[in-house]
């Protein structure tokens, strides 16, 4: 299936929410309507996305974006959605709770999907159960195609590139280490953070899954890697302290995942690890009890009643203000398998708020790439680097105001 045999290269689903007007707004801006890219505003409720395209007209010269509607809980509403476009691009969340009827649809119908799902307990089970009809049909599905995980994905994909041209050599184990950053929430965000703990608190066999660092690798896998950092800890390669980043439980898992997809060019023994850096010991133990507290908070009913009142609802998110204000940086350090002094380290940048404004392009650009691109995997489930590779870094670099490179080891 091409673009050519859709109606739509790409359809925007949940156009209509935080995320999703963000997207289409980047969509807009950069690519404009009915022009090289075909693409469509979706969602349930026409009059929010006629609102919608209205508000894009300013950008796309008074021409209007397509709209299509449909229904999470209407399937034949999905095929026929499905079935117009060459990718659907989803941000309607939580997916563990609207998000597999979609793909099952796209699996089954040869349509290319990708979204902004840091859920692991709902990927680990979609994965397995429409991996057979998507790789049948030829649709590609790529989760996890926002601030988590394509920087962390990405970052240790191309780390890795650079390593072997250089050295000659994998990194055995790459540090991924999160460095200046500002950014907020999104309600969505934690909507989808709290259907995990519920999740999580309802079933030990997900409690297990969270807690296994190979859980969307296939059945049976194993690997060096133990449990996610939960406390704060000195790193002598970066000779500083650092404390426990709360997107580790998604970003570890994709990398390995991506190792597993590329055939595991890194060695059985490769190692990942993820951790944010702080300025000092006891920065490291504050953000530790801070974090845990929190999430304590958010998994018992009184703790999350309590901290509600101070978290933004779904549909609400930081304004423009704070988008452009944001930025991040993460680092990423290959540790050479037999000489420290020929270890590497690159460094992964955004100018915007991680989570939304970025994210908003990180997810347009992985639409546009796996409608436009000549990408060469076949059908079934994938991450970003191991289906979009060069591609999307060419992309990251040149539209979507992401930096890629070498840094010296201080």
């Amino acid at each position: 299936m091409t673009s050519a045999d859709r109606e739509f290269d790409i359809i925007l689903w949940g156009a209509t929410g935080f995320t999703g007007q963000l997207v289409a707004e980047y969509l807009a801006t950069s690519y404009g309507a009915n022009g090289t890219l075909r693409w469509a505003l979706a969602g349930r409720n026409e009059a929010k996305l006629q609102a919608v395209q209205q508000s894009l007209m300013a950008h796309t010269g008074g021409m209007a974006v397509p709209l299509v509607v449909a229904d999470s809980d209407d399937e034949q509403s999905l095929r026929d959605m499905v079935a117009r476009a060459a990718v659907v691009c989803s941000t309607v969340g939580p997916y563990a709770r609207y998000g597999t009827p979609l793909v099952a649809c796209c699996a089954e119908s040869g349509t290319h999907y990708c979204d902004l799902s840091g859920e692991v307990q709902w990927m680990a089970r979609v994965i397995p159960a429409y991996q057979a009809a998507a790789a049948a049909s030829g649709a590609r599905l790529v989760h996890s195609c926002g601030f988590d995980s394509i920087p962390s994905d990405m970052g240790t994909w191309f780390l890795q590139r650079q390593m072997v041209s250089r050295q000659g050599v994998a990194a055995r184990h790459v540090k991924s280490r999160v460095g200046r950053n500002r950014g907020t929430a999104s309600g969505g965000t934690i909507a989808s953070m709290l259907e995990v703990l519920d999740e999580a608190r309802r079933d030990k066999q997900i409690r297990r899954l969270l807690a296994d660092p190979y859980s969307l690798c296939p059945e049976g896998t194993t690997g060096p890697d133990g449990r996610d950092q939960a406390g704060a800890r000195y790193d002598a390669d970066f000779q500083r302290w650092t404390c426990p980043f709360i997107m580790a439980a998604i970003n570890g898992r994709v990398v390995r995942r991506s190792h597993h997809l590329l055939g595991m060019p890194w060695g059985e023994d490769f190692r990942f690890d993820e951790a944010q850096l702080c300025t000092s010991r006891a920065q490291a133990l504050r953000n530790t009890l801070g974090m845990g507290g929190a999430m304590l908070g958010l998994s018992t009913g009184p703790g999350r009643k309590l901290l509600q009142r101070f978290l933004p609802a779904p549909g609400e998110g930081p304004d423009r203000e704070q988008r452009e204000a944001g930025h991040y940086e993460l680092f990423f350090h290959g540790v050479h398998p037999d000489d420290s002094a020929r270890d590497m380290r690159v460094r992964v940048a955004g100018q915007l708020d991680p989570g939304y404004g970025s994210t908003a392009r990180m997810l347009a650009e992985s639409a546009v790439s796996l409608a436009q691109d000549p990408l060469t995997c076949g059908g079934g489930f994938w991450t970003p680097s191991s289906a979009l590779g060069e591609h999307l870094l060419e992309r990251l670099t040149s539209r979507a105001g992401l930096t890629f490179e070498e840094v010296a080891i201080v």
